[in-house]
């Protein structure tokens, strides 16, 4: 049986994620705000939840992370630009996912395969950034994608069989997208589906990779 942990598992696709692999016959372990108390920007509230886990498992996602922190939505104009507001966005959808692998890593087998996928966007993508706007929800994901990458090249030299990705889910129709444009959506529930096929389908060879709900690269 395999063993999931899943870090904002009380969002849309969190929960979503967390039916899609009990249905599976897997054994998840669950995080969020909600339900535990996790604040994933607050390293002390991250090590001692994660330190209460017992491992190991064989895969690991962080579907944490949000458009907007507080009153301020996503910027169109660099004018509306706020300092505190941009640390915020970096401090959830950035520093907050690295903070978990940080501490989760103990639990993560070094003699077989495992999966740490981090929930990014693609608006993240500085290559297919042909719209602007969205300044901090942008840099933020951008910044996740990084540390992904970087975080990739050092476990695969204590962890051989390391798969770390950061994923794009699509555009998914919860609270989180509501509010914000027009794109077409999939529930969360045929999201959660399409990301349990690239966390199947994924092997060593991607690791350091930023994949769509497809399984196709997306640029950085």
């Amino acid at each position: 049986m395999s063993r999931v942990l899943i870090v904002g598992s009380s969002g849309g696709i969190g929960k979503a994620l967390t039916n899609a692999f009990q249905a599976k016959g897997s054994e998840v372990a669950c995080l969020s705000r909600s339900l535990n108390g996790l604040d994933v920007t607050d390293e002390a509230s991250v090590k001692a939840l994660i330190g209460g886990l017992n491992g190991p498992f064989d895969t690991v996602i962080v579907a944490t992370g949000a458009l907007s922190v507080g009153d301020q939505g996503p910027e169109k104009s660099m004018k509306i630009l706020n300092a505190e507001a941009m640390a915020m966005q970096f401090a959830l959808n950035a520093i907050g996912p690295m903070l978990v692998l940080k501490h989760v890593a103990n639990l993560l087998p070094r003699d077989r395969r495992f999966v740490f996928a981090a929930l990014s966007a693609r608006v993240g993508s500085i290559g297919d950034n042909d719209l602007g706007g969205w300044y901090s929800y942008r840099a933020s994901k951008a910044a996740l994608n990084q540390f992904i990458r970087t975080a990739s090249i050092e476990m695969t030299r204590s962890h051989k069989q390391s798969i770390c990705i950061a994923l794009h889910p699509g555009t998914v129709a919860t609270d989180f997208t509501r509010n914000y444009g027009n794109h077409p959506s999939v529930p969360p529930e045929k999201a959660a589906q399409n990301l349990l096929g690239v966390l199947d389908s994924v092997t060593e060879k991607d690791t350091g990779t930023f994949l769509d709900w497809a399984g196709n690269k997306v640029s950085w």
